[in-house]
Order: structure tokens, then C-alpha cells, then sequence
């Protein structure tokens, strides 16, 4: 008997020498009959994609788009860059279907309705922004003028800003946590992009496709039978965030000794056996933030419990790591485990690291971080210091000579400035006299 043949994987990488599928397609400017190559790849960081180019043979029009195939991830993201010079202009970006662009100076926003998911550069976004502008402008000057005379006067700014000839803030907000800006500083942080994570309103979920309402209400409900004790371990339906087949999540509700109590979420896929676990801190939000600095002398320190949550950023200077608030969500495992953990995430999913894109140079570099932070994990690499920086004291690293002080942590209480309240949205929240300053604003407004 002869062997089965194994099927094709659909999704391929990026890297990979694989011929994309042709197919006849409609243009849709001369109406006669072109080409649409479409290829199955992947990202890293991205997952699966679908990259379509169309050319027309007759008109010598073209176009691209760029559609995912994959899982969204579990939180939306805003994306800022702040471009100074042509340099950023070549920064590669992807910008997924459900992504707005917004220039701040010129306070101008692109819906995700207007524009498709892409991969290009800054450069060339802008330069998909400056031709949407100018669709229509002819007719507008004769039937319009002074609309005319302002979308122009837009066109002429993104112009300067496409020759590199004006500096401006490039943000990108994505509901499905899918769009990327390409990091220059790898492996520290780029000082002119800045990551915020947040969580996806019910509307935001609904314009996604994703579940809504009534089972988060029937959840909801299930939990509140009784005014008694909680069960040790609650059990509830969901999605695996990687083949988005049903699975269960395990919830259970943990007090720390000399932290606070916190809440430990757990999920296994049975289908694809994908694992992941979320750690949230419960009680009031603390007045301070705080910063807790381990020297990790020996390799008895990896064994440390560790509570990251998802506010707290992680470094360690010695390898130039440097993780912002909001990567890898919260996580309650060991510091060992925590690094495995940073290593397997920054392996797979960062993005521009594979490709005829990325320099020697470049991969070079990240191969040797990537070796240094394994060498830490495995204990190869000591001292180092590990450095855990939480605006809202909701992380904590295990005292290995409770109640007595650690000779090897350091822990500081400090106070939040404005703009990291403004990030966290607590600049808005007013529990007391609150009646009354909306009083004040009333007979002011009179």
C-alpha cells in the first residue's frame, strides 16, 4: 500500500519560497478582466494573513490589501509614533481591518470603513491617505470651493509630511490588537512608539463579529445564585484566543500572604492544547505606585513566586530587556517561568524579524538577546537585576525571609505622576464631593 500523502499546510511564512494562487478578477476601473494574486503567510506577531495584489493589464491599475486570518488577541491597542524625519518614514506597519489612523497636529482621522488592512510603511500610509483625499477634488472645486479649499489645504500638510519636510504623531488604534509599527530600537524600547493596551467595549466586540451579551449575561448570572462562599475553582465556557474553539476557563479566588488577594484565570485547549493563565489584583486601587528591584545572585532566585500584573512593566538592564506595562497581561507563575514565558513571546511574535525586510545586522542582534535572556533563565547568567515597576502596586515577588526583610529586594512606594494617571483613566474618577463641583459647573454655565 502506498504511504498517505501529507496535506500542504494553507499558511506559510513570510520568508518561505511559495508561489501565490492567480486568479481572473474584475477591475474595477476599466471593467475588463485582470489579475488578483492572493498569498496564504504569516507574520510573526500577526499570525495568518491574506496578502491579495491586483493588476490590471489594459488600464494599468493596481492594488493591494491585506486581510487576517487569524485570532484576535485578547485586548485592543493604541499604537503612537512620533515621526521626526524621513528615517521613520521607512518604518514598516501593519494596519489590520479594524484599525482607525489618526494624525494629531492635523486632528484627522481615518475609520476603519474607509480603508482596508495593509502592509507598507509610514510613508506609504500616508501617501494611501493623501490619494483618498484627492478622489472627488475636481468636482468639489466647481460644486464646493470652500470644502475644496480645506481638503487641499490637508493634502498640502500630508505632503510635507510624506517628503519628511514636518514632524507628526502617527496613532493607530485597533480594537483586534492586530497592527503593528516596526520597532527601530529592538531589543530596548523605541522611545518614539509608545504601546497602550485596553479593554474592548461591548460595541467594540460587536463590530469585531466576537460573542456578546446575552452569554456574558448568563455568566453573570450563574455567579451571583447565592450570597454565600464562592466554589474553590468557577468554570466557564470560552474561546481559545489561538484556534477560537470552544474551551473552558478556571477561575479561583487567592489571598497572597503579605500582598492581597487576586483573582488567577486558567484555560486549556483541548483541541490545539494551547495554555494560558491571567492573574488580576482585587481590593481598591493603591494610593502609590511601586518598585521592586531584585538582585538575583543565585539560581535559587528563579524559583521565586511571581505576580506580574497587567499594568506592571519588567527590565532587567544587564540584557537591555525592557518590558512596557500591558505586555504579556498578567501572569502568576515563577521568575524562571516568567522569563521562559517573555523568551517564547518575543521568539514568535515580534514583528520585521523575518523577511527579506530585516538586515543580518538586525537579526543578528536579536538572535544574540534572545541567547541572553535564555542564559538568564537557565541560571547561566548571574547577577542580574530584575526590576518590576507597577504604577498600581497590583505586582509582588516573593520574600524569601518573611516576615523579615530580603536582603536581596528592594521595595519602593512612589507617587503616580499626571500623565501615568491619565493612562490609567484615574484623573476622571472623583468618589467624594462630586455633587458638588457639578453643582459649581452648573451655575457657572448659567
Amino acid at each position: 500500500m502506498s504511504e498517505q500523502k501529507q496535506p500542504e499546510p494553507i499558511f506559510v511564512d513570510l520568508h518561505d519560497n511559495s508561489k501565490p494562487a492567480e486568479i481572473e478578477s474584475l477591475c474595477m476601473k476599466c471593467h475588463e478582466m485582470g489579475t488578483t494574486r492572493m498569498l496564504f503567510t504569516k507574520i510573526p506577531h500577526f499570525k495568518e494573513i491574506i496578502i491579495m495584489a491586483f493588476e490590471c493589464p489594459h488600464c494599468g491599475f493596481r492594488n493591494n490589501e491585506l486581510q487576517s486570518a487569524g485570532a484576535f488577541n485578547e485586548k485592543g491597542q493604541v499604537v503612537t509614533c512620533h515621526v521626526t524625519g524621513p528615517e521613520d518614514l521607512d518604518r514598516q506597519l501593519v494596519k489590520s481591518d479594524f484599525a482607525s489612523v489618526k494624525f494629531e497636529e492635523l486632528d484627522l482621522e481615518i475609520p476603519p470603513s474607509r480603508q482596508r488592512g495593509l502592509l507598507t510603511t509610514i510613508e506609504g500610509l500616508v501617501g494611501n491617505a493623501i490619494e483618498d483625499l484627492a478622489v472627488g477634488q475636481p468636482v468639489r472645486k466647481h460644486t464646493d470651493e470652500d470644502i475644496y479649499n480645506k481638503i487641499e489645504a490637508i493634502i498640502q500638510q500630508l505632503t510635507a509630511y510624506q517628503e519628511g519636510k514636518q514632524e507628526f504623531t502617527l496613532i493607530i488604534d485597533d480594537a483586534s490588537g492586530n497592527s503593528y509599527i516596526e520597532n527601530r530600537c529592538l531589543p530596548a524600547q523605541d522611545p518614539k512608539i509608545t504601546l497602550r493596551w485596553y479593554t474592548r467595549t461591548p460595541e467594540q466586540n460587536e463590530f469585531l463579529g466576537l460573542g456578546s451579551g446575552p452569554q456574558q449575561e448568563q455568566q453573570g448570572q450563574a455567579t451571583q445564585e447565592d450570597e454565600g462562599e464562592a466554589p474553590e475553582v468557577l468554570t466557564f465556557p470560552a474561546n481559545c484566543s489561538h484556534c477560537n474553539a470552544p474551551s473552558e476557563t478556571n477561575m479561583h479566588v487567592m489571598d497572597i500572604p503579605h500582598f492581597k488577594e487576586v483573582v488567577i484565570m486558567a484555560t486549556t485547549c483541548q483541541q490545539c492544547g494551547y495554555k494560558s493563565n491571567e492573574v488580576k489584583a482585587g481590593g481598591p486601587i493603591s494610593a502609590q505606585g511601586k518598585r521592586i528591584t531584585l538582585n538575583m545572585t543565585d539560581v535559587e532566585d528563579l524559583s521565586r513566586d511571581i505576580l506580574k500584573s497587567e499594568t506592571c512593566g519588567l527590565s532587567i538592564p544587564e540584557i537591555d530587556l525592557e518590558l512596557t506595562p500591558g505586555t504579556l497581561g498578567g501572569r502568576f507563575t515563577t521568575v524562571e517561568g516568567l522569563l521562559r514565558q517573555v523568551h517564547d513571546e518575543l521568539e514568535e511574535r515580534v514583528p520585521f524579524m523575518h523577511g527579506d525586510s530585516t538586515t543580518d545586522e538586525s537579526r543578528q542582534r536579536w538572535t544574540n538577546f534572545l541567547g541572553k535572556l535564555s542564559d538568564v533563565a537557565d541560571g547561566k547568567v548571574l547577577p542580574v537585576t530584575l526590576v518590576l515597576n507597577d504604577p498600581l502596586s497590583n505586582s509582588y515577588l516573593q520574600n524569601l525571609y518573611a516576615p523579615d526583610d530580603d536582603p536581596e529586594m528592594k521595595i519602593e512606594s512612589y507617587e503616580r505622576d499626571w500623565d501615568t494617571n491619565e493612562s490609567l483613566g484615574l484623573n476622571d474618577i472623583k468618589l467624594e464631593n462630586y455633587e458638588e463641583d457639578h453643582q459649581q459647573q452648573e451655575q457657572e454655565s448659567k
